[in-house]
């Protein structure tokens, strides 16, 4: 078993990640600083869970320089903590501070680690720009401050394999959902609709927008694959979810039919930084780590409907 340091360990991923590594048997460390963006209250309902599993969990900014006391021989770093939202709520100045210089000195601290065997760097699809059907090898262009940002602390996490021979990765993950997602994410809103009645925006042309929306079950089961073979891991990139492709107008549906009720939907202005098209190209990751998504998309969202309306019932 390893000692595992789970950053952003008290949002949607980071925590179920955590939740697992430790089920697993791991010594898991969480650090979280729990801004603002979206509800602390229920980041504190996150630590709790994974603290009840065992987690050792801390509030620190990673940009605090009691971080590499925390650090202190960790064997296996998944880095997830970042500054989401899109450039119109979010000023650049946050996403540079949360996604570019927060990694930079978590950098800093791993790299004379002598314990450390491998950093797993939590990317996103949103690097590959409004397409993203790709390999990991095609030309990128990113749209949005969340998205470049993003990208620039995969690169600079990368540059410490190029030039320090540091054991790193990056994966870019692919429309994450279920229990815990973010409120302010499709899905939850979508299912929040049909159960509470409370409205949901839809943008204008976004009906026809596709995504590989992959449960986070799926998304946690690659993420521990790595553990397993760090040496085929180390300097590469992987696409990390579901091969399967819906759209917007089809996930709407299965929603609705799901819940036997539609959603209080109301039109809004298109978004200029939306991605149109997302599917996962894993083929990769399939042939390095042989993995295999197992959660159909109207499974994932049922489970999701089930989870909302209990915590909506408390």
């Amino acid at each position: 078993m390893s000692k595992i340091l789970v950053t952003g360990a008290a949002g949607f991923i980071g925590s179920h990640l955590a939740e697992r590594l430790a089920e697993l048997g791991h010594e898991v460390i969480g650090v979280d600083s729990l801004t603002d963006y979206y509800s602390v209250k229920l980041k504190r309902q996150n630590i709790k869970d994974i603290t009840e599993k065992g987690v050792k969990f801390y509030e620190i900014d990673l940009l605090d320089d009691k971080i590499a006391e925390i650090c202190q021989d960790v064997e296996i770093v998944y880095h997830l903590a970042a500054q989401p939202g899109i450039s119109d709520q979010v000023p650049l100045e946050a996403h540079i501070r949360n996604n570019i210089l927060a990694t930079d000195k978590l950098m800093k601290v791993v790299k004379n680690l002598p314990s450390l065997k491998l950093f797993i760097y939590i990317s996103t699809s949103s690097v590959y720009g409004k397409i993203a059907i790709s390999s990991e090898e095609a030309i990128i262009n990113p749209i949005s401050y969340y998205a470049i940002t993003k990208l620039a602390a995969e690169q600079l996490v990368l540059s410490y394999f190029k030039s320090h021979a540091l054991p790193v990765c990056a994966v870019r993950l692919y429309s994450t959902y279920g229990p815990r997602e973010r409120p302010e994410k499709m899905i939850i809103r979508l299912v929040k609709s049909v159960v509470t009645g409370q409205e949901v925006p839809i943008y204008d042309g976004s009906l026809d927008h596709s995504r590989s929306y992959t449960y986070v079950s799926d998304i946690i089961d690659g993420l521990i694959l790595f553990l397993d073979k760090l040496d085929l891991c180390r300097g590469e990139i992987f696409n990390l979810g579901s091969d399967k492709e819906y759209s917007n107008k089809e996930l709407i549906e299965l929603i609705e039919a799901l819940a036997g009720k539609s959603a209080n939907k109301i039109s809004l202005p298109a978004r200029g930084s939306d991605q149109l098209r997302t599917k996962a190209n894993i083929e990769k990751i399939k042939r390095v780590l042989s993995y295999q998504p197992k959660v159909s998309l109207s499974q994932g969202l049922e489970k999701t409907l089930d989870w909302y309306k209990k915590i909506h019932e408390k």
